[in-house]
């Protein structure tokens, strides 16, 4: 980089930063942020860096000085390429702040994953992959709102953009060689409506519970309201929803509801002084939701599990999707997780829909017909008695004796 690195404290500044910005088609993006205490997490540092600068804006201290608009423009500019690592949480903070998710985007993670280089591998694993560099991990748990930050926290915090741009480069000549430019753009889309999905209708909130599918369908629907009502308080008080009530919690009032007020000092979890300050909106939320028609509740998919000589099938097409990835030198879970194809046999032994993410785009390409082929009876697996290598291909057709 031609310039040394600058540490942004103000709005003067920031305006400086911003003109040196606008010229660049691609910048390297990173944010440092706290998030124990609060509803969305407190962004203190945003990392930034082109082929000629690089800088780390304080957030807090500019934000004082009246805000980053000028900033967000230059992020938000469809004309620039912004790259970033594991990006969800830093797009999830971007769009918080500038009202809108950057794009485009390139992640260099996924990408990773796409061209061989395993799943969710680390910035500081793939720096020294592919630079040869050990970077330092000396602040991986430093505390950032804290002020004023060393030195040595500044050239850490630095180091998660200085080789990212290197990298893209890197993994987009590999992905353009392998021809999965394509596919890695779809996956980049998926994160963009992941990162919109957490945004969206607090009512939708409940499905994030672990265990929320396992309920019966009213009981559901007021785990759906505590959800939503949860949703809105820890956002009102910006505390984080466990700090109001956990989710162990709200799927024990939705198994059991109370029905008195008073019950609710009876459900262990529920803390004295949530019930003193919300109680009676806890009770109101449940009732409220109990006494919705059945056609307002959720509606769960009760599959019947597959048969007894099913249960192997989800560990067969494990075995293809690693033979598979093996094969194309991709992450085995980038292809498809233990749940997609669990969604699969599924859906193929209740003789349901088959619309899902893992038979469409790249993925039917690379494995979803192969995996349709195997259940269908359509393919034969062999291992290869020299390299051990899972073979296939069409099978006989079986006859009746």
């Amino acid at each position: 980089m031609s310039t040394p690195p600058q540490y942004i404290t103000s709005a003067s500044e920031l305006g400086e930063l911003c003109r040196q910005l606008r010229d660049s088609p691609r910048l390297a993006l990173d944010t440092e942020f706290v998030g124990e205490d609060s509803f969305v997490p407190k962004l203190e540092l945003i990392q930034v860096a082109t082929e000629q600068t690089a800088a780390i804006i304080d957030f807090p201290a500019v934000l004082s000085e009246g805000g980053l608009d000028e900033f967000w423009e230059v992020v938000c500019d469809e004309q620039v390429q912004k790259v970033v690592h594991a990006g969800r949480q830093d797009l999830d903070l971007f769009a918080v702040h500038a009202g809108q998710i950057p794009k485009p985007f390139f992640d260099t993670q996924i990408a990773a994953a796409m061209v061989g280089f395993g799943p969710q591998v680390a910035y500081a694993n793939l720096v020294q992959r592919v630079h040869g560099r050990r970077l330092d991990k000396a602040h991986t748990f430093t505390n950032w709102s804290a002020r004023p930050l060393s030195h040595d926290q500044l050239a850490y915090a630095l180091e998660d953009v200085t080789f990212l741009l290197a990298i893209h480069d890197h993994l987009q000549t590999k992905l353009s060689k392998l021809g999965r430019l394509p596919w890695v753009h779809e996956e980049f889309a998926r994160l963009e409506g992941a990162v919109g999905e957490s945004r969206r209708e607090p009512q939708e909130r409940y499905q994030r519970i672990r265990g929320w599918d396992q309920l019966k369908p009213k009981a559901a629907a007021v785990l759906r309201e505590l959800a939503a009502w949860r949703e809105g308080e820890a956002k009102r008080r910006n505390v984080p929803r466990s700090r109001v009530v956990r989710d162990e919690v709200l799927l024990q009032l939705a198994r059991h509801p109370p029905r008195h007020q008073d019950e609710l000092r009876k459900v262990r979890g529920l803390h004295g002084s949530e019930i003193d300050r919300n109680g009676e909106s806890i009770f109101a939320t449940i009732q409220a939701a109990l006494a919705l028609p059945s056609t307002a509740w959720p509606v769960l998919n009760k599959e019947r599990k597959p048969e007894p000589e099913f249960n192997g099938l989800v560990e067969l097409l494990q075995a293809i999707v690693k033979a598979r990835a093996l094969q194309e030198e991709i992450a085995p879970t980038l292809l498809a997780t233990t749940s997609d194809l669990q969604e699969l046999v599924d859906a193929k032994v209740n003789r349901a829909t088959l619309d899902l993410p893992l038979l469409k785009g790249w993925r039917r390409i690379l494995v979803g017909d192969l995996l349709l082929g195997a259940l269908d009876g359509k393919l034969a697996f062999t291992v290869d008695p020299a390299t051990r290598a899972i073979r296939w291909s069409p099978s006989e057709p079986t006859t009746d004796r």
